[in-house]
């Protein structure tokens, strides 16, 4: 039996560089103390101005994350949502702008009767009040603060979780900092330069941290851990190796190796058993020791950044556990794909999410190869709208057929909004986000794949199937196996007489995990998987 006084908060912060990791360190710790029986929750406080992550360059940013609430988030909410069993929502992200948002609007409303405004103790208060509110009925909050110690836009929320200590009392706080100790290669040796002043940096503001996660390359020796503790003032059982690793299922058993959970009870005064990580052992099995290999390419816009694809890249890497085989997954730029031969040898074929004209063609021509050709398809959400434009035009013979979004005039106007959205002139109340439920036809590859006859999955689109559209597409061999419960919105699309080939308007991704890999996700690399062995 787990026991705790009162409710736990821990705060991750993260120096040197960004990148480092502070989302994934978040949820491999988090996954840890769930398995010692605590209930977790995550908040990811983002210092960025934008309201929300939704309008960011998935280039510049990575993936927009969706929960089922509809919120539009930050993809760190995908770790937490795939290393425990949280589910996350509007609340367990928050950005500065939505701080500030919120504390003007107060100022404009009265609220704070005609007093001055300002970063302390309002903004500071606003963000304690958001930390609170997302701690819910969890045992543990884990709280990661986004950024790099030493930005301008990240000093309100240090000063906030610095506060919150005296607020709740200095046992149930745990500050965790993640920063670099390089090897440099000339030198043969380890850096513990710049964690010091990093953690310099972060004691300036006021905050010691109680635990350091050493991103390096190798285990630490014992007499670098001991050069550290000594200089940065922290036990020597609290400072923790976090070692790049082949894959990131191996972290949680790493940091549960190195201590890191049971430094983190003791420091919070929580009493619990030894945590059962066989899951996790089972899953870094499965990754590490596959039986095969199969070649999926992803065929989208924004290649150059992988972690715009973060939950796809995972959730294909879910379905080969669930057939212990290794996904190697080949990113094409659909602006540069030319020539879809560039295809040949693929055992599947992925074409995901985006918005707006470019790279489309390129699409296009993927979708038909693998309609042509027999290989594995999933197509997601904007990839669901380029397979029904590809079978609009090359099956139904509907010439020019697009999506408005794409071509305004086109006369076949197969994605468009809805009747009642066109002539809206704020598109935005256009977009569909979050979770909606979704009827399976029986007797079709998404109903074999989920066993079941209706789903809820989550969404971020504005165009639409058009329902003027469907009979003539049906008749020319495409199935509509999935719909909105009255009938009136496509949700999943396939070609029947095809080895695997489906669409979905939807995000299955989002809903992926290593324990339970999407149905979707399953099957479609089962199907690359028949592919490959031919």
């Amino acid at each position: 039996m787990t026991q705790t006084r009162s409710k736990k908060f821990i705060f991750v912060t993260g120096g040197v560089l960004s990148g480092l990791g502070k989302g994934l360190s978040a949820a491999a710790l988090g996954s840890l103390l769930e398995a010692r029986g605590l209930r977790v929750n995550f908040l990811k406080l983002d210092p960025y101005l934008n309201v929300d992550p939704g309008t960011m360059n998935p280039i510049q940013h990575g993936e927009v994350y969706v929960t089922d609430d509809g919120a539009e988030t930050d993809l760190d909410l995908g770790h937490y949502e795939r290393f425990t069993r949280c589910k996350t929502g509007r609340l367990n992200n928050v950005t500065a702008g939505r701080v500030y948002e919120n504390v003007l609007t107060k100022e404009r409303r009265g609220d704070y009767l005609g007093g001055t405004v300002q970063v302390i103790p309002h903004i500071t208060d606003e963000i304690k009040r958001r930390i609170h509110e997302a701690a819910g009925d969890a045992d543990l909050l884990l709280c990661e603060v986004g950024g790099t110690v030493g930005d301008i836009e990240s000093l309100p929320f240090l000063e906030a979780i610095r506060q919150f200590r005296a607020d709740v009392g200095r046992d149930n706080v745990c500050y965790v900092h993640l920063a670099l100790v390089p090897f440099i290669t000339v030198a043969g040796e380890l850096k513990t330069k710049p964690l010091q002043h990093s953690v310099k940096e972060l004691q300036a503001v006021g905050i010691a941290p109680d635990v350091l996660l050493c991103r390096t390359d190798r285990f630490l020796p014992r007499s670098v851990k001991q050069k550290i503790a000594l200089f940065c003032n922290v036990d020597e059982d609290a400072v923790v190796t976090a070692k790049d690793v082949e894959h990131i299922y191996e972290v949680p058993l790493i940091f549960h190796d190195e201590g890191l959970d049971e430094k983190v009870c003791r420091i919070l005064g929580i009493w619990a058993g030894t945590p059962n990580l066989d899951h996790w052992q089972r899953v870094v099995r499965a990754v590490k020791e596959p039986e095969g290999t199969v070649r999926i390419a992803m065929v989208g816009k924004y290649v150059d950044l992988t972690d715009a694809y973060k939950s796809l890249n995972e959730a294909l890497h879910h379905g080969g556990i669930a057939h212990r085989t290794r996904v190697e997954i080949e990113y094409l730029d659909s602006e540069k794909l030319l020539d879809a031969d560039a295809l040949a040898g693929v055992d599947g074929i992925l074409v995901p999410h985006g918005f707006g004209a470019r790279g489309v063609e390129g699409k296009i021509s993927a979708v038909r190869y693998a309609r042509e050709r027999g290989v594995p398809f999933l197509g997601i959400c904007y990839g669901m709208q380029m397979a029904v434009i590809e079978y609009a035009r090359n099956v139904a013979g509907l010439d020019r057929a697009n999506s408005t979004e794409v071509d305004a005039d086109t006369p076949h106007p197969v994605i468009d909004f809805l009747p009642e959205q066109r002539d809206l002139e704020d598109k935005g109340a256009t977009m569909r986000l979050g979770a909606y439920p979704c009827v399976l036809a029986s007797g079709t590859k998404a109903h074999a794949a989920y066993g079941s006859d209706e789903i809820s999955e989550r969404h971020r689109h504005r165009l639409e199937f058009n329902p003027e559209y469907k009979e003539r597409l049906e008749q020319a061999g495409l199935v509509l196996s999935g719909t909105s419960p009255d009938g009136r919105l496509v949700e999943i699309v396939e070609i029947p007489d095809h080895p695997w080939f489906v669409g979905s308007q939807f995000h299955p991704e989002f809903k992926s995990t290593p324990f339970e890999p999407h149905p979707l996700f399953t099957d479609f690399v089962g199907a690359a998987v028949k592919q490959a062995k031919g």
